[in-house]
């Protein structure tokens, strides 16, 4: 099965993530298949940056989130727009989307 889960980089103490799209049964810090984003949770507000279109396409074919990456996409909005793109809604317009609501908290970050 192939899932899409974090892989921990970083110093001690000053932990980083990669978004990794891997088979489950491969380690923490393995061999993955594509990486597809970066998480950093030291900063305030955390960072998620991520390829939506690639991971639409892994989810579409069947790898399933992990826990912690399923409540990173909830809190980014993610699987609500995967859940529109499989009902029909175009790529472009999400992707589109997804890149406004990236500048707005990059903007408050700013502010």
């Amino acid at each position: 099965m192939v899932r899409i889960r974090l892989r921990r980089t970083g110093l001690r103490h000053q932990p980083s993530f990669r978004v990794v799209v891997a088979d489950s049964e491969s380690p923490r810090d393995g061999r993955f298949l594509e990486i597809v984003g970066s998480y950093n949770p030291t900063t305030d507000p955390f960072t998620f940056d991520v390829k939506e279109d690639r991971i639409f396409e892994w989810m579409k074919n069947g790898a399933l989130p992990t826990e912690s990456v399923n409540k990173l996409f909830k809190i980014t909005g993610i699987l609500d727009r995967f859940e529109r793109y499989k009902k029909g809604e175009s790529l472009e317009t999400l992707l589109e989307e997804a890149r406004k609501a990236a500048e707005e908290r990059a903007a408050k970050i700013k502010a």
